[in-house]
């Protein structure tokens, strides 16, 4: 197993052709905002538990959604329409990741949203790296999601939803939004059903990797992130 050590010198991840068949690809290092950009640009997510030493993946296939192939059921198109949600930009990350970090019925040493990620994920934000998505019944924080954007990419980490599709409208705006700002790809890194229900589909490391690479050289978009005033989700 490739072993990273908390080095200030050494960013360097081994190359992910050396992940094994789950996609593991390292074990250690630390989470400082200048690793995490140096794993992103090269398809590596961190994914560990309470108790664990950070774990660095590049899975193969990888799960991605292109925003022009979002699927918007009958059911959720009708919830858009109602138009029962505020939804909102980079309002609440703080408040979106500890409600992503909620073990929600598990154990509290069930989440792999520990302190540390907390830590490390605020910082992202705060350099403007790294956004939230809020949907909003009333003045209550009903669902959303929060990820990492470099160029053209975005690379979603985790949703919550308290209320019944709040989560679905956040991410439905989110990639509405994303569409309109040209970008190429969403990462959703492990293969889902409730992503596959979205329109999410599995490429090969390799692809995505190439597609990574094109997204990157284009240029990002200013935090903090605020929605089009025009923008049509349905």
């Amino acid at each position: 197993m490739n072993i990273l050590r908390p080095d200030a010198n050494d960013l360097h991840f081994p190359p992910v052709s050396a992940a094994n068949a789950e996609g593991l690809l390292a074990v250690g290092g630390d989470l400082r905002p200048e690793r995490l950009i140096e794993a992103y640009r090269h398809g590596i997510f961190p994914w560990f538990s309470h108790g664990q030493p950070i774990l660095w993946w590049s899975p193969d296939p990888r799960t991605v959604l292109f925003p022009a192939k979002l699927k918007v059921s009958r059911s959720l198109r009708k919830t858009l329409r109602h138009d029962g949600y505020r939804v909102s930009l980079d309002q609440a990350f703080g408040e979106v990741m500890r409600a992503c970090a909620d073990p929600r019925g598990q154990t509290p040493s069930g989440t792999w949203i520990t302190p540390e990620m907390l830590a490390a994920y605020n910082r992202l934000h705060a350099l403007g790296f790294a956004h939230s998505v809020e949907a909003w019944d009333g003045e209550e924080l009903a669902g959303g999601l929060y990820g990492v954007a470099l160029g053209a990419a975005f690379f979603g980490e985790s949703m919550f939803s308290r209320a019944t599709d709040a989560s679905k409208v956040a991410f439905v705006h989110l990639v509405r939004q994303l569409e309109a700002w040209g970008y190429a790809l969403i990462d959703c890194q492990v293969a889902s059903a409730h992503l596959f229900s979205l329109g999410a589909e599995e490429i090969p490391r390799a692809d995505f990797l190439t597609r990574l690479a094109a997204a990157l050289d284009q240029p990002g978009r200013p935090a903090p992130w605020r929605f089009d005033p025009d923008l049509n989700v349905v």
